[in-house]
């Protein structure tokens, strides 16, 4: 008798359409991992021009324009609205989630609110 040596052609497809099943699955939830986790870069550095801001109100009574700033992956724009309210908007300039945008909004009350541009059922951490 003679002793097998390797694969047969039947069990190396059966591998290679499991391997395929499984790229088609996990690659679209992995880039939708990656713009979440940009976008969450973006919240977090909007967040920190949300303190300045609150404390300019604070102490001049206005919301000011300020001259619009960089961080790591893209662009914060600054847009006064009436004295104490305007948005701040981060919008990512490379990566895969390129144009994806992050906005904090904030009315005459003083009340913030976080709206993104991806789709309303992924949920960003804060926003």
């Amino acid at each position: 008798m003679k002793k097998q040596q390797g694969f047969t052609l039947i069990e190396l497809m059966i591998v290679v359409a499991v391997i395929g099943v499984l790229s088609a699955i996990a690659i679209p939830k992995y880039q939708e991992y990656v713009k979440k986790a940009a976008l969450g870069t973006a919240l977090a550095s909007l967040s920190a021009y949300k303190t300045n801001i609150e404390d300019t109100i604070a102490t001049t009574g206005d919301f000011t324009s300020a001259a619009d700033k960089t961080f790591g992956i893209g662009k914060i724009t600054f847009t006064p609205g009436t004295s104490s309210a305007g948005s701040i908007q981060a919008t990512i300039e490379e990566g895969s989630a390129i144009n994806q945008t992050v906005t904090l909004s904030r009315d005459a009350a003083g009340i913030w609110s976080c709206a993104h541009s991806l789709s309303a059922s992924i949920n960003i951490t804060g926003c």
